[in-house]
């Protein structure tokens, strides 16, 4: 998914710029025999080709013996009636199914609330659309123009102004299309992005993204 332009450091030029996902997140599949130093935070860029820094997210299963966890990378202790994080391991050890379901039912809480910080409002286009239009015909679209469109729309506005009023997770401005198709599209979404993150590496080398 390609971020927006903030609205206030558009150019003027007009000229499009490259598109480049946004990948935040990153999960990396790996062999069961690949040496444990390889997944030092240090060496992700010099094996992987992925710059960045392991990060606890994964819930590990609160069944797993004690001898297995050595095989959990940045094992958290957990806190009281919270699942403990890891930042990966043996899939076999990891709750992926608790952070599906969880996912899913926290995103179907945060699309109500969407619901009621854009109600009364019409349907907004989203930002894609205005980005390929900038894509195609860069001097008839410029980018500064498309933005200024896209942040105009009262849906987007009310979006805006609900994260400026409201401290928590911010409804995501990219996630306007998705959230527009509706609660149980959303939850879906948000389930199995909670899963892979914005991006997969499968064993093969291959890099699955938007």
């Amino acid at each position: 998914m390609a971020a927006i332009p903030n609205p206030n450091s558009t150019g003027k030029t007009g000229k499009a710029p490259a598109v480049v996902a946004t990948i935040r997140t990153m999960v990396v599949c790996v062999p069961d025999e690949l040496p444990r130093e390889s997944l030092a935070t240090r060496q992700l860029d010099q094996h992987f080709r992925v710059s960045g820094s392991l990060y606890a997210r994964f819930w590990a299963k609160p069944t797993i013996h004690i001898w297995e966890r050595k095989h959990l990378f940045d094992l958290r202790k957990a806190e009281k009636n919270q699942p403990a994080y890891c930042a990966g391991g043996p899939a076999r050890l990891l709750n992926l199914a608790g952070m599906h379901v969880a996912a899913g039912m926290g995103a179907g809480m945060r699309h109500q609330t969407w619901q009621q910080a854009v109600h009364g409002t019409r349907p907004a286009t989203p930002w894609a659309d205005f980005e390929a239009r900038n894509l195609e015909n860069p001097a008839k679209f410029p980018l500064d123009d498309m933005a200024a469109a896209f942040y105009s729309q009262p849906r987007v506005n009310a979006m805006r102004m609900h994260n400026a009023a409201y401290t928590g997770v911010p409804l995501a401005l990219e996630e306007l299309e998705i959230f527009q198709a509706g609660p149980t599209a959303y939850q879906h979404y948000s389930a199995c992005t909670a899963v892979v993150g914005d991006a997969l590496l499968r064993l093969d080398g291959t890099q699955l993204a938007p």
